[in-house]
């Protein structure tokens, strides 16, 4: 999660590999940058340049009026320590005219190429040498400065309406920050040893608590809660966002190094091996259905057309994406009222299931050639996922056959096999075969490893709960579904540009650019979360499960449905870009002239990838929220989830299915008999791509665990488990005159006492001192008082 360049090949297994390789190319193609920019930003391009040349041009005599392209190495170094010493001086405007020289090092000096490999070439050599002469610690300072501005706060604070003028000096530092964040983080063949050496570095620095005592990250989330608490709305929240993204991937990993960190762990702690790799299982993994064929959607437009049906003497299932029950969601409209189109033909004879459609139905192409068998593509069989089974299900198991066979029970036993007969032996060997063992934590001392995540959780877990919130907050603003709101917070302050649009073609560039605004901000705020409930869980499962608390009490399950209450697949198929404003293709090649027609096309590709990317990491997050907790399962059921998953069932994409199967699956034993009954093909889908634990009952819902729970005992247990471990790991310096005392002699006696160094030396004399010299009347303390 966390790094599309790295992962497109496991999310973009749409059905044509050829399509899907062509978008892995470009997305390996593009520049680290691209979603960096607003549209509104581009004539900025041109001033960082033209503020370069000036100062660059200043030092003609030194560099014999050479282009930065043809200086030396020595030569380079010399110009940037001049514009770090430029940096130091107190007035704002030229400080701003340097740092947007030093942005247009760290974007490529692209006046001076004529390719777009060639930007991405120089950017990537003046960030190494940016981050050697110390340029990021200096930018920082001058974040620092920004964020405690109070002049500028208070000025965005009363004004009516907040434009791209009002962030300039913090949209230039966090520019420069973030490329030189993602650019360092992206690891190539290529690389020089010493940039090597210098990655390290930097990920050893953003990790540690070297930043005024805490580590970068925290800095960016504190400017996130400042935004949403209203003291700070000209903050630029996209890059905010987007730079706390790459700087937790950097630090903490991504999905691979998570993969890494488990196998490692696991041997640490003397664990079985993991039964298989996650990355691939799921890139091998295909969309449910093949796609429909022509003919198919040819009979199903004429049977639309003729408005008739058609003899239906067996009446087929529904399908996958056919529910019965309301959204929750939906306006209170005439449409309310109404069926939908879709579910009105359901169980028609002929009906062309919905997960047998593309991403974009586009006319229906001439039927392809028929082929021989031989020429057959052979899929490999038998089911993707290893069974598991946990310790738990082993004990209740075994608790049943001794109730059965000998008369009473063991307690937590799964290992005496006494009176039992032999099937219930091989049903506990098979069972232990696949059971999914875990290290629990420790409930007394412990050492704990200075992680980069330990010290990330260190920190934010004083205002723990005002950073999901703010999070949240962001993410529910952005949400397609959201209506715009005079109370809510304003998240389009880096995008609206000074003078508002008064042309229809600048009205729909705008357009597209504010909606591509709040993808991006989505794609950031989802990737962000993903990461930090996997990585905490890795490090402690307390971690993760006081992040998770948190996003539950914030209402974070009813918003990823509301977010997933629209059409999906026009969300998917989004064409919110513009391809010649992207950088660095506006700034390498001469700009076409724009029309409406051609921005209402939009771009070539079928889907929008970093919607799709969105979507993923949501339900994954709703899948974390909700695996074992029943009553937070109970709350999907309640907010009427099953038809909004069902409709996502419609995107063809294996890994966005597998995720919103897994969320049907676990509260299928709450829907009823009827509803299994009426959505076998669901239920089909879900037993050949979700993992199987055995002993689960979920097909037949007679699992003792489906019962009705109590939400708020179950949530206050979990939250004492959690209170406790902080307590016990992190509050060390707790106040003396308050500490209780400890009165069991077992707990005083294995307390840990320092001692000085020295204390051997003397060691002797104290004994003779304060015990044997002491005349202690032992006798009396076997007599009553």
């Amino acid at each position: 999660p966390g790094n599309e360049t790295q992962q497109s090949a496991i999310f973009l297994q749409i059905h044509s590999i050829h399509s899907t390789i062509l978008v892995v190319i470009l997305l390996m193609c593009s520049h680290t940058g691209e979603a960096l920019y607003s549209y509104t930003e581009e004539p900025e391009f041109a001033l960082n340049r033209d503020y370069f040349e000036e100062d660059f041009r200043s030092h003609g005599t030194v560099f014999d009026c050479k282009r930065w392209i043809e200086l030396t190495l020595d030569e380079q170094r010399a110009y940037v320590m001049s514009l770090l010493d430029a940096l130091e001086v107190t007035d704002r405007d030229k400080r701003l005219k340097v740092a947007r020289a030093i942005l247009y090092l760290a974007q490529g000096v692209f006046d001076e190429c004529d390719t777009e490999v060639d930007v991405l070439h120089w950017s990537r050599h003046n960030v190494f040498l940016l981050y050697d002469m110390g340029i990021f610690t200096a930018l920082l300072e001058l974040l620092s400065m920004e964020i405690d501005n109070n002049q500028a706060c208070s000025s965005a604070v009363r004004k009516p309406a907040i434009s791209l003028a009002d962030s300039t000096e913090l949209r230039v530092l966090l520019s420069i920050m973030y490329l030189m964040v993602e650019t360092v983080r992206v690891q190539t063949e290529d690389d020089r040893p010493e940039w090597r050496a210098a990655r390290e570095a930097f990920k050893n620095e953003l990790g540690s608590p070297l930043y005024n005592g805490e580590p970068f990250a925290l800095l960016l989330f504190t400017m996130v809660t400042k935004f949403c608490s209203m003291n700070a709305p000209h903050f630029p929240m996209k890059k905010v966002l987007l730079l706390l993204w790459k700087t937790i991937l950097f630090t903490l990993g991504g999905f691979e190094e998570l993969q890494e960190m488990k196998v490692r762990g696991r041997e640490r702690l003397n664990l079985p091996p993991l039964p298989e790799d996650s990355i691939k299982v799921v890139r091998a993994m295909r969309a449910a259905s093949p796609p429909a064929s022509a003919m198919e959607l040819i009979e199903q437009q004429q049977q639309q057309k003729r408005g008739r049906r058609s003899r239906r003497p067996l009446v087929k299932q529904d399908s996958l994406d056919t529910y019965n029950e309301r959204d929750p969601f939906k306006n209170d409209d005439a449409r309310d009222e109404e069926e939908d189109p879709e579910d009105t033909d359901s169980g028609i004879e002929g009906e062309v299931d919905p997960l047998d459609r593309d991403v974009i139905i586009q006319p229906p192409p001439p039927p392809p050639p028929l082929r021989p068998p031989t020429e057959r593509v052979n899929f490999p069989k038998g089911l993707p996922w290893a069974p598991k089974v946990r310790e738990k299900d082993i004990e209740h198991f075994l608790e049943t056959s001794r109730n059965k066979f000998i008369g009473f029970t063991l307690g937590n036993d799964i290992e005496t096999l006494v009176g039992l007969p032999r099937p219930i032996h091989e049903s506990v060997k098979t069972l232990k075969q696949v059971s999914h063992r875990v290290a629990f934590p420790s409930s007394g001392e412990e050492e704990v490893e200075e992680t980069p995540t330990e010290m990330l959780y260190l920190g934010m877990l004083p205002n723990l709960s005002q950073y999901v919130i703010a999070l949240l907050k962001l993410l529910l603003a952005a949400a397609p579904t959201s209506k715009a709101k005079t109370d809510s917070i304003n998240i389009l302050a880096d995008v609206l540009p000074e003078e508002m649009p008064i042309t229809v073609l600048q009205s729909m560039k705008l357009g597209i650019d504010v909606n591509r605004h709040k993808e991006i901000i989505v794609k950031a705020i989802s990737a962000l979360l993903l990461l930090l409930l996997k990585h905490f869980k890795l490090n402690h499962v307390y971690q993760f499960e006081i992040v998770s608390q948190h996003l539950v009490f914030a209402n974070c399950i009813p918003l990823i449905l509301k977010f997933f209450n629209q059409n999906i697949m026009s969300y998917i198929s989004a064409k919110n870009s513009i391809c010649v404003l992207d950088f660095p293709h506006c700034v390498v090649h001469e700009m076409p002239e724009l029309t409406a027609e051609s921005l209402e096309a939009g771009d070539s590709n079928q889907f929008c990838w970093r919607n799709l990317f969105s979507c993923i990491n949501l339900l994954r997050i709703l899948n974390k929220l909700t695996k074992w907790k029943h009553s937070r399962t109970m709350m999907l059921v309640v907010f009427k989830s099953a038809p909004i998953l069902k409709r996502a069932l419609k995107v063809k994409q294996a890994m966005m299915q597998l995720y919103v199967l897994k969320l049907l699956k676990i509260q299928t034993k709450y829907l009823g008999r009827q509803w299994r009954k009426s959505n076998m093909k669901t239920m089909s889908a879900i037993y050949q791509k979700v993992r199987h634990r055995l002993n689960d009952d979920w097909a037949y819902g007679n699992d003792i665990d489906a019962r009705p729970w109590d939400f708020q005992a179950e949530e206050c247990a979990l939250r004492e488990s959690i209170e406790k471990f902080n307590s016990r790991r992190y509050d060390k310096n707790k106040n003396g005159d308050f500490t209780p005392v400890d009165n069991c002699l077992q707990s005083v006696l294995g307390q840990r006492v320092e001692l000085p160094e020295d204390f051997h030396y003397s060691y002797e004399m104290w004994l003779e001192r304060e015990v044997f010299s002491q005349p202690i009347q032992w006798e009396g303390l076997l007599q009553n008082p």
